[in-house]
Parts: C-alpha cells; sequence; structure tokens
C-alpha cells in the first residue's frame, strides 16, 4: 500500500517522472506487477516504440483554436477520446483503489472499465461512479459465476461488456516469478468473494499467485462459439479486448461484437506479438466502419492519442500512466494523468491545424515515407509506397 503521496498535481509531472513518484510510495514487488511485461518483454518496448514510427503532417492557416476532443464509445458521449483501461487490484497501489480511479476518471471526462478482477466490487464502484462505466469480463470455467457477473453489471449501470480474449493463461511474467508475487491480505477479488475463484493461492517458489490463480479459474476453452452464449445473457453491447489480426477483426464483426479493441494486452501476454499501433491499421482498412476499433497500448501522451485517432481509432485506452497517478496522488492523480493528456491532445491539434478529432484525415504518415504504408487506415490498400 501507498505509505504517503507525494505533493503536486499530477498533470504537472513528465510521465516519467510520475512513474518514479509512485514508485517511491509502492513496495517494489507491486511496482514490478504495474510495470512488467511477459518473457524478454520485447513487445512491452515495442509497444512505446510503435509511436516513433510515425509523424504528423500538419496544416496551416487553418483558423483552428479551440479543437472538439469529444466523441462517442457505442454511442455514449466522452469528453474525452481517451479511457481507463481494465487494471486489477487498484488497491494494491491506493487504499482507495477503484473508487478513486473511477471518481479520477469522471473529473476528467473519461469512461473507466472496471475489471473482473476489481479489488471493490462492480456494484460499489458503479455507486461512486459520476461517468460512464463499461465491465471487463474474464470467462471463467464456473459459467454460472460468468452468467452472475455479466447481469450483475448490466443490473449496476454499466454500459458494455468488454470480453478479454487473449488470457486462456496469464503470461509467463518473469518479474513476478522472481518476486514470488501474492496479494496482500487485505486485497481480493471482491467480484468472486464467496466462491472457489475468489481465493488467490499463494505463490510458490519462482511463480506468480496470480498466474496460479488465473490457470485454475480462467476457462481456457473458450471459443467464438461462446460468444452466442454471451449474447445470450444480457443487451449490453459486447466488446473484445485482445485482437492483432486482421482475420479475428474480421470474424469479431461476423459474431456481431460492436466494438474490438486492438491490443497486445500491454505486452504481458504472448510475448513477440506486434505493438498494437502497427496491428491498428490494417484492422481499421479491413473492417471500416462496421464496427468500432479502440487502441490499448503505449499511449502517454496526448500525441500517442493523436497518433491512433489518426490511424483510425475512435479511441483509446490507458493503463499504467493511470496507476502511476493513482498511486501518486489517488484519485486526484488519475484526473491529473488524464487533463494532461487532454491538454496535450488539444495543443497537438492546433498546432496541426486541425479542428478537432474528427478532422484528421492525412494526418498521420510513417516516418520517413511520404505515403502511408499500403493498407492503412486512411489510404486504399493501393496507395503507393
Amino acid at each position: 500500500m501507498t505509505a504517503s503521496t507525494p505533493a503536486g498535481r499530477a498533470s504537472d509531472v513528465e510521465p516519467d517522472d510520475l512513474e518514479q513518484r509512485a514508485r517511491a510510495v509502492l513496495p517494489g514487488e507491486v511496482a514490478d506487477f504495474i510495470a512488467g511485461g511477459a518473457d524478454d518483454e520485447r513487445t512491452l518496448r515495442w509497444e512505446q516504440q510503435a509511436f516513433e514510427d510515425y509523424v504528423f503532417e500538419p496544416r496551416v492557416l487553418t483558423g483552428a483554436r479551440e479543437p472538439q476532443l469529444a466523441v462517442s464509445m457505442l454511442g455514449t458521449p466522452v469528453a474525452l477520446p481517451a479511457a481507463v483501461a481494465p487494471m486489477a487490484y487498484q488497491r494494491l497501489v491506493h487504499p482507495d483503489g477503484e473508487h478513486a480511479t473511477v471518481a479520477g476518471a469522471a473529473a476528467a471526462g473519461a469512461l473507466t472499465v472496471v475489471p473482473t478482477l476489481s479489488s471493490v466490487t462492480l456494484e460499489a464502484a458503479a455507486e461512486r461512479a459520476a461517468g460512464p462505466l463499461w465491465f471487463q469480463l474474464y470467462c471463467l470455467q464456473d459459467r454460472e459465476l460468468t452468467a452472475s457477473l455479466v447481469r450483475r453489471a448490466e443490473a449496476a449501470g454499466y454500459r458494455a461488456i468488454v470480453v478479454t480474449v487473449d488470457a486462456p493463461r496469464l503470461g509467463r511474467r518473469r518479474r513476478d516469478e522472481r518476486n514470488g508475487f501474492t496479494l496482500p491480505a487485505d486485497v481480493e477479488p471482491a467480484n468472486l468473494a464467496g466462491r472457489p475463484a475468489g481465493r488467490v493461492h499463494t505463490a510458490g517458489r519462482a511463480e506468480s499467485a496470480l498466474a496460479v490463480h488465473a490457470a485454475a479459474t480462467h476457462d481456457a476453452s473458450l471459443s467464438w462459439a461462446d460468444l452466442a452464449w454471451l449474447r445470450s445473457l444480457t443487451g449490453l453491447p459486447l466488446v473484445l479486448k485482445g485482437v492483432l489480426s486482421v482475420a479475428d477483426a474480421e470474424r469479431a464483426v461476423q459474431e456481431g461484437a460492436a466494438g474490438i479493441v486492438v491490443s497486445s494486452h500491454g505486452g504481458r501476454q504472448l510475448d513477440r506479438v506486434p505493438a498494437a499501433l502497427h496491428a491498428l491499421p490494417e484492422i481499421v482498412h479491413a473492417v471500416g466502419d462496421r464496427i468500432e476499433v479502440y487502441l490499448d497500448g503505449g499511449v502517454r501522451q496526448g500525441a500517442d492519442v493523436l497518433t491512433a485517432l489518426g490511424l483510425g481509432a475512435r479511441a483509446v485506452f490507458i493503463g499504467r500512466p493511470v496507476l502511476w497517478g493513482l498511486a501518486a496522488g489517488g484519485a486526484d492523480g488519475v484526473t491529473g494523468v488524464l487533463d494532461r493528456i487532454r491538454d496535450e491532445l488539444a495543443h497537438t491539434l492546433v498546432l496541426a491545424g486541425r479542428e478537432g478529432v474528427g478532422d484528421l484525415d492525412g494526418l498521420v504518415r510513417p516516418r520517413g515515407l511520404r505515403h502511408p504504408l499500403p493498407g492503412s487506415a486512411r489510404f486504399p490498400r493501393e496507395a503507393p509506397c
């Protein structure tokens, strides 16, 4: 748990400095749990490096002054095209946990995705939320428990179900294994309390208790055929999180998903997959406007948000920076992170000569190339290189 809160607003602090502030108040194994990736952490590194591969092509004398940032996410209007990604056990980094996150995000005009492995119940999070919520779902071997989570989320006012599809088991996270990472006694998966799936096993030597828990509870047999069952449980739209291929994006459309999140799980599942940003343009080009496409991975600044939107994402999800802000300043820290991203996004749009996030055609192209690569979101597949 955090020992104290450093002075200053998170919106005044650069991302790397904010991480250092958070690390100063977090146990080392918790900081590693947040920061780490799978195996050699190649994808983890690539996620941030990917943004260096694209540049902006600004326009001048456009008269742009106050850019419009508002978008809709599955019909829900939001003031910021950057939402809070689902992240487990937030009371590890601050005593208020998810309560602070949903409050801080709402103050910034952002949507929050509350995870199955929340350290407060989904109902308690909804009671504290002044902004829109989606619920992230891990499909569990206990199908009745899985169904109850979906129904509870709908009853509590959540607006979508985000099904994580890239985690039949947890990736091999070597930092957690070295630390023998487990949860402290006062943090638990609150949504699963009282059920066998709610008991997070004690870690053995050179293993993570969370990986042991996932192997025992996640339904590794989940397949496309199960989406019809999930749709039968609720009238809420389904969003599939963890898509990285055109084939899976096309299948998501065919199976009636309302949205997909192009994501490598923050580099925490299968290592050596491409950065989500690199997978995004071809997926957007393939599915067009038949499904809403979001990006999750590597977003740290407003310019990163703009790059993803320019490549065709409707909005992005932000993970680790929110947790660093939560650790450093609770709800105000979360708001500060999102406020900084909003201010940077607006600033970059003005300098790019654009009226808002709906005016991005031709803005983003690969660095070093005059024309985007074939198959990008904004140019036909046969465009010259």
